[in-house]
């Protein structure tokens, strides 16, 4: 059993709402392709709730661009997953940080095409 599991209630989800905002904040500072991400979502999202789609076209607009956050997010965990474990280059390495950045081409891509079929009809 890991040390770090030992809270529980509300103590465990005061410190997990903790650990969240510290790797948000990590990702905002550390991270240009987050903040740029952030960006962004800061102008297409606000655009979502004026343009004249439905509700669930809207949610649909939001929600890609949301991933695309999450994504983000968990590319730049794995990169310092792997930085954490060697900075010497490695096959295994390179592949895991390739994946890790076409997930979020793809997250990206998935965001245009969306937002293209919604507003191309």
């Amino acid at each position: 059993m890991s040390p770090f599991k030992g809270q529980t209630g509300l103590k465990r989800i005061l410190n997990a709402a903790s650990y969240s905002l510290d790797g948000l904040r990590a990702a905002f500072l550390g991270e240009a392709a987050f903040r740029q991400l952030v960006l962004l979502n800061l102008v297409l999202i606000p655009s979502a709730f004026v343009l004249d789609v439905s509700r669930g076209e809207r949610a649909l607009m939001v929600a890609v661009c949301l991933l695309a956050l999450i994504v983000e997010l968990l590319n730049s965990a794995i990169e310092a997953a792997i930085d954490r474990i060697s900075l010497e280059r490695h096959p295994l390495s390179k592949n895991a940080k390739d994946m890790g950045s076409a997930a979020q081409f793809v997250a990206l891509g998935m965001i245009a095409s969306v937002w293209a079929v919604i507003l191309l009809g």
